[in-house]
């Protein structure tokens, strides 16, 4: 079982924020996880993932956006959501130091890390995780977006399901394209924003938390391989 660890960050501005580092005994890597624009850190999804993630060897520090920790309902402003992931980066980078970075988040958690990233490169961060990119509202098709994704220099991974009403994958596909060798795309068969599946499918949502863990892990391994090559 990892160990995990209550910890508090300000956020530029002076706010503080929770969040929870869980940490299993042979992490290799950290990842700096955010979540979703209608649930906290604590949402089952999120607490299921780094428990998943954590039995491949992903240690993650999930975190509270200030509107979220203060029991708003609106998600605060790009401005404070991407400030607030630059601060999570160096809270993690500090409570966990030595482990390889990567961060991302659920939907809007994801997107908001990507922003921060196209503003300017996270510190330590050598890849961005996507859960279910948002790449439209609901069933409202369109690109706008992902232009930010062509500024991050960051290796990217895409997890995305095939009912997911935020990301119509004939949209998506030529996105990741054109981003080349720093996109990769995972996709998951009739799994929704939420990696729910369909009873048809024959696979149960815990499964799938399995393989967005492990995927996660074998991606992280691949990009670090790539790394050290172009180092030496």
């Amino acid at each position: 079982m990892p160990t995990v660890e209550k910890l508090r960050f300000a956020v530029e501005g002076g706010v503080q924020v929770s969040a929870l580092l869980s940490r299993p005994a042979k992490a290799s890597r950290l990842l700096v996880l955010a979540h979703g624009a209608g649930a906290g850190m604590s949402h089952p999804f999120m607490e299921n993932l780094a428990g998943e993630l954590a039995n491949v060897g992903v240690a993650t520090l999930r975190y509270q956006f200030p509107y979220m920790e203060q029991h708003r309902r609106v998600p605060d402003g790009p401005a404070v959501l991407t400030a607030t992931v630059v601060a999570a980066v160096q809270a993690a980078a500090e409570a966990a130091p030595g482990l390889p970075l990567l961060a991302g988040g659920k939907s809007m958690g994801g997107r908001m890390t990507s922003q921060a990233a196209a503003q300017h490169p996270l510190d330590g961060v050598r890849g961005l995780v996507f859960f279910g990119f948002p790449l439209h509202p609901p069933n409202r098709p369109g690109t706008k977006r992902a232009d930010h994704l062509a500024k991050v220099t960051a290796p990217m991974l895409f997890l995305q399901g095939t009912r997911d009403a935020l990301a119509d994958l004939s949209l998506l596909r030529p996105i990741c394209a054109k981003l080349g060798s720093l996109a990769t795309l995972h996709v998951i068969e009739t799994a929704d924003h939420s990696f729910h599946m369909l009873k048809k499918s024959g696979r149960s949502d815990a499964e799938v938390l399995q393989e967005l863990a492990e995927t996660v892990a074998s991606w992280s391994n691949e990009i670090r391989r790539v790394s050290r090559a172009d180092f030496h």
